[in-house]
């Protein structure tokens, strides 16, 4: 069953000047992402710090990106797995994406453009860094919500921050053709600990699905930003969080760009003691994210439950 509203998603408004740590609005604002998190393991947050120039400039850079040729776009930029070009899958023929690996920094966002541009392009490395830092605000916050809702402290939590590495992947969607499938991208959770989805052009693909098994569309207006849980956040709550299933359906005319920042953790994972109780007794032993990924390459375990019990579970 799919739907077309988002109702039953709350809309978290992250550029409220009254929010702030230690007062009321940020106090329930933590609740209602946790809550979130727990039922359906997203919801969508209000940000209007990125500007309309901003987000034409990132759908410019996008087209000039996927327009190089094939043997480019596949060169290798890093050697982390499921962090380069993915496309020209014969199942998913509508779906190509390029990964862009620390894009918060200028030598990430330096590297990257090199390699596809030898001569240079300034105006992508700019666009691209000052865009995924913004995303990277979002996280930030996000996070830091979760923790004070936990009542895990603070400090632990700028240590979590610091240990995390970014993915930027930009992600391009061709319209199917009459003999083709609509599905531009299969259900499933992502292998990260929390991954943020925005898409640029404001045309509509991308569908989470509920707690309750309905599926609903999420709102492409441009200032909206879908935050899903991945498997290590799951991890991380001792499974108090839901990884968050969601898919892309193409059923518009137009090529549809999105783009998504997922962050990983370079350091060992544990579960907070907070979060350790009868009722919620340790599932899981400590997480290592990058064996994790090696773990899911080798293994090929699509169900996200079962993966992630088979990789740490107890």
């Amino acid at each position: 069953m799919r739907s077309q509203t988002l109702s039953r998603l709350p809309v978290v408004d992250l550029t409220n000047e009254n929010l702030k740590p230690g007062t009321d609005l940020w106090l329930s604002t933590c609740d209602v992402v946790r809550t979130a998190l727990e039922e359906h393991g997203c919801f969508v947050a209000r940000c209007d710090k990125f500007s309309p120039e901003l987000c034409r400039s990132i759908v410019s850079e996008m087209e000039q990106l996927f327009g190089l040729p094939l043997e480019t776009k596949k060169q290798e930029t890093n050697d982390k797995l499921f962090h380069g070009y993915y496309g020209q899958i014969p199942s998913l023929p509508l779906y190509e994406s390029i990964g862009i690996d620390d894009p918060v920094t200028f030598n990430g966002c330096q590297k990257f453009t090199h390699i596809m541009w030898p001569h240079g392009n300034d105006r992508f490395r700019e666009s691209i860094n000052e865009y995924a830092k913004l995303l990277a605000e979002i996280d930030h916050v996000v996070k830091r919500m979760v923790f004070e809702s936990y009542g895990v402290d603070q400090k632990r939590c700028d240590s979590f921050i610091e240990s995390g590495n970014y993915l930027l992947r930009c992600l391009r969607y061709r319209p199917h053709q009459m003999d083709e499938t609509e599905l531009g991208m299969q259900p499933h959770t992502d292998l990260t600990m929390q991954s943020i989805l925005h898409q640029v052009n404001n045309i509509p693909g991308l569908e989470v699905k509920l707690n309750d098994g309905e599926w609903i569309v999420v709102d492409p207006s441009p200032s909206l930003f879908v935050v899903l849980a991945g498997d290590g956040l799951k991890v991380w709550s001792n499974g108090r969080i839901q990884a968050c299933q969601h898919r892309v359906i193409m059923n518009a005319k137009e090529t549809r760009y999105s783009m998504g920042l997922f962050s990983f953790n370079s350091k060992t994972v544990q579960i907070p003691e907070e979060l350790v109780d009868e009722q919620h007794p340790l599932r899981y032993k400590p997480f290592e994210h990058f064996e994790y990924l090696r773990f899911f390459d080798k293994e090929k375990i699509r169900e996200h439950d079962l993966r992630v019990k088979s990789y740490c579970g107890l």
